[in-house]
């Protein structure tokens, strides 16, 4: 029986099921930024590991401001590296940044109906690696209200795929993990390791970062693969 539900965010709620590395992507496209997608891959994992390592985002800032951080640390390695110019910096760091932030608004607000649907039946909490600042995220887009709940990595010191973050969301909620389902759109670190302890998973299946030779048997073991987060309904009522 179904008696919680445990949502990632970051690529889930805020891109539909896309990995963000796609969504920047395609801003890069759409600002006319000169780079190759290999070059770009690099200065985004350039990014993403200097997240991890140094507290530059911080408790207050929305998403508007972890973006134009991590814009900003892509288009400064790609300029050290001497890779993009000045003004392509800029599109980065302007152009890019806002069309990512207002994806994300778009895709939140799509998201809300959904939500608002399916915590009339379940309690929610939200199991997400971020930085610490996801209360600000979520209350700059409205959906704070949603989660009273909230797993947060850099607050609990687990950070996914370790399936013990998983574990802290059911017991948040009060509940065993196979009572939970876990909505999330990365196979390694949301559908795998919460299928690890007994949670049933929905995986809403995007553009990824990356694809595996395990996708067809993970999703056999799912309750359900769905391509936009509107689908939770048919499945969760």
């Amino acid at each position: 029986m179904i008696k919680g539900l445990l949502f990632d965010y970051g690529g889930t709620i805020d891109t539909n099921g896309r990995h963000w590395a796609e969504v920047l992507w395609d801003a890069y496209v759409a600002e006319a930024v000169s780079v190759t997608k290999e070059q770009f891959r690099q200065a985004y994992v350039f990014g993403e590991r200097t997240l991890a390592q140094r507290p530059l985002v911080l408790p207050h800032h929305h998403f508007g401001d972890v973006m134009r951080i991590k814009c900003g640390l892509q288009a400064g390695f790609l300029q050290e590296r001497g890779e993009i110019s000045p003004r392509d910096a800029f599109r980065i760091t302007d152009g890019v940044s806002s069309r990512c932030y207002n994806e994300a608004r778009r895709c939140t607000a799509n998201a809300r109906q959904t939500l608002e649907h399916l915590q009339l039946n379940y309690p929610m909490a939200l199991v997400s690696n971020f930085y610490g600042n996801i209360a600000a995220v979520l209350d700059d887009f409205g959906l704070a209200g949603f989660f009273p709940h909230i797993v947060e990595s850099s607050v609990v010191g687990i950070r996914k795929p370790n399936p013990a973050i998983f574990r802290l969301g059911a017991e948040a909620l009060g509940l065993l993990p196979n009572e939970c389902v876990v909505i999330g759109d990365s196979e390694s670190k949301d559908i795998l390791p919460a299928q690890s302890i007994g949670c049933q998973t929905i995986w809403i299946k995007g553009d990824a970062w990356e694809t595996t030779d395990t996708e067809e048997q993970t999703a056999g073991d799912c309750l359900a693969v769905i391509s936009d987060f509107r689908e939770l309904i048919n499945y969760l009522g």
